[in-house]
């Protein structure tokens, strides 16, 4: 086995798995079990309340969501993902209602490479840090009450240590343009070159 079955395994199995994203460590757990979820917000001592993205390591593990989304977010989705970005869209089926927490109408989505890609789980992802504390970047840096405190903890090294570019697509159907609501692993340039080339082959 693997790590990505080993997180699949923990993850479809109700469990909560400390692991390496692109740019920092998170805590994963299933998006539909709301006990999983619960769980994590005590082992980081807080809900913030906000809402959280689904993170993906499979493009075919999209296939139900991808379903669900536009032509044009679909155009976006392949256009930006893999990488470091999540993309904010419109969710009208309100798919994974406790990651939207009280917007069940938008779906932040992440898909990734790296060490776990393959894995079939969609996962709830948070980022691996006490409320206050800054998210860590290296195994190391994870506070030890955490990495005791959950099912698996999978150590991927040190990574980038920026958090995902978040970019607002609610409105990309209705030719809105995308809204950067933070800046992160994915510089605006790169962002806006993808972006271009996207536009460019849909007036083509």
């Amino acid at each position: 086995m693997g790590l990505s079955d080993d997180l699949d395994g923990c993850v479809l199995g109700g469990g909560v798995a400390l692991f390496p994203a692109d740019g920092l460590y998170g805590l994963a757990c299933d998006p539909t079990r709301a006990e999983a979820i619960e769980r994590i917000h005590r082992i980081k001592g807080r809900d913030d309340g906000k809402p959280s993205a689904v993170m993906y390591f499979s493009p075919l593990a999209m296939r139900e969501v991808l379903a669900a989304l536009g032509p044009r977010t679909r155009d976006a989705l392949g256009a930006l993902l893999p990488g470091p970005v999540t993309l904010v869209v419109a969710n009208p089926e309100r798919l994974y209602p406790l990651a939207c927490r009280e917007d069940p109408e938008r779906l932040g989505l992440r898909l990734i490479g790296g060490p776990l890609a393959g894995a079939a789980a969609a996962i709830f992802q948070t980022s691996a840090n006490l409320a206050g504390e800054p998210p860590p970047a290296s195994f190391d840096e994870v506070d030890r009450t955490i990495v005791d405190a959950v099912d698996l903890a999978i150590d991927g090294g040190r990574l980038g240590g920026l958090p995902s570019t978040v970019v607002d697509i609610t409105g990309i159907e209705r030719g809105e343009p995308p809204l950067i609501l933070r800046e992160g692993g994915l510089a605006r340039d790169e962002l806006r070159r993808r972006l271009e080339l996207l536009r460019g082959a849909d007036s083509g």
